[in-house]
């Protein structure tokens, strides 16, 4: 590819258009990272120009936090070369980590009783003892997942804007379950009959990435994280996870984590006991595997030093889709209760950086199965002794 027009923003839209030629098929779905946002920022000016008339070009979603664009590929080879194009990786489909459910209680009293009405992952991480020092109060969260139930009366006090990545003319609104079950034990808040989650004067923003079945590609994500740290959002969960290793998924984690967002990731439900998914993986997340009521780790959950914390996430009761209540089970479940507790403690600290949270979370919890001779042991989370931590720096004048 020689010769100086090659290098031209126009020359490597012209070109990308043709690259995308007869790539119909998620399959194709790429993702291109540019070296510089000089480059990046011309070549999105030519796709904004030349779109009417090349009109595949209007299929190009830019992923502005990592300086890329996402886009149907069928030979992708064609652009790999020029010189300010950093790469290209396959944008890949990840799930969102729950089993199937397993009962479903109708909103009809019966199923709500005064037991049920704080589900016993909350209590058993003893977030009540920790209420009347934070209840979370106006922190941050956003939901990366199916979206959320905004007509969920346990819901209504805690659902701020969101946004559908999917569609963006229309509401965050959940048409699969799952965000809207993750959104209620972290932050549901019921006036009479519901349930209360463990941060339950916290906000959630729903940025809805995944679709009806659960599934998302790596673009979305990203432009969730984006979304996320444009609006100043303060902590980022992350209820799924795939098995391969994005380099694009990487670079927009690590600019949540300089910004100062702390990102809580599930590790997988596969029950192994070396790898865990991504995004849990990276360094700047915090990693959360799944417990019992009995308080050992679940049978479906993966296993690894890689895993910070642990929490509950067998049989886990929260809000469902049409004011109903379901019971599911998963590290995604674990994962909505950790949130839950960093927004306890940031209410009681703002300012806290990513690292401390996980430091402080891991320093605090409960030993549940003691150390061999490599790794730290395997620590279940604790919302009294997480908050109670803070709370001592707090009064202590740091």
């Amino acid at each position: 590819m020689g010769g100086r027009s090659i290098v031209k923003p126009s020359t490597f839209v012209e070109w990308l258009n043709g690259a995308m030629e007869g790539a119909d098929s998620s399959d194709c779905r790429h993702i291109i990272r540019f070296n510089d946002v000089s480059h990046y920022s011309a070549c999105l000016r030519q796709i904004k120009r030349l779109k009417k008339k090349m009109t595949r070009l209007q299929e190009v979603q830019p992923l502005k936090i990592i300086h890329a664009l996402s886009c149907s590929l069928h030979s992708p080879e064609m652009l790999a070369e020029f010189p300010f194009i950093q790469s290209i990786e396959p944008d890949t489909l990840m799930r969102v980590h729950a089993a199937k459910a397993t009962k479903s209680a109708h909103a009809n009293g019966k199923s709500t009783d005064e037991f049920q009405n704080i589900p016993w992952g909350i209590r058993h991480i003893r977030a009540p003892q920790a209420w009347s020092k934070s209840k979370g109060d106006r922190i941050h969260i956003g939901v990366i997942d199916t979206g959320a139930d905004y007509t969920h009366p346990d819901l209504r006090y805690c659902l701020s804007h969101g946004v559908n990545l999917l569609n963006r003319y229309l509401l965050p609104n959940d048409d699969n379950g799952h965000g809207t079950h993750i959104a209620g034990t972290i932050a549901a808040s019921s006036r009479q009959r519901g349930i209360t989650g463990v941060a339950p004067q916290a906000l959630i923003h729903p940025v809805k990435a995944f679709d009806h079945q659960g599934s998302a590609f790596v673009s979305d994500i990203i432009s969730g994280i984006d979304w996320c740290v444009k609006n100043q959002i303060q902590i980022i969960n992350m209820s799924f996870g795939m098995k391969t290793y994005s380099k694009a998924l990487e670079s927009a984690v690590r600019n949540a984590y300089d910004s100062g967002v702390i990102v809580v990731a599930s590790s997988g439900n596969e029950g192994k006991k070396a790898g865990i998914d991504y995004p849990a993986r990276l360094r700047q997340v915090i990693a959360v595997g799944a417990t019992t009521r009995r308080g050992q780790i679940a049978p479906f959950s993966n296993i690894s030093k890689k895993i910070d914390i642990y929490a509950p996430g067998e049989k886990v009761y929260s809000t469902w889709l049409r004011g109903k209540y379901h019971e599911l089970s998963g590290t995604s479940m674990a994962t909505s209760h950790v949130t839950g507790v960093i927004a306890l403690m940031l209410a009681r600290k703002p300012g806290l950086k990513p690292m401390q949270v996980k430091s402080i979370i891991k320093k605090n919890a409960k030993l549940i199965l003691k150390a061999h001779k490599t790794g730290a042991g395997i620590k279940e989370i604790n919302a009294l002794r997480a908050v109670g931590a803070v709370t001592k720096t707090v009064t202590g004048g740091n």
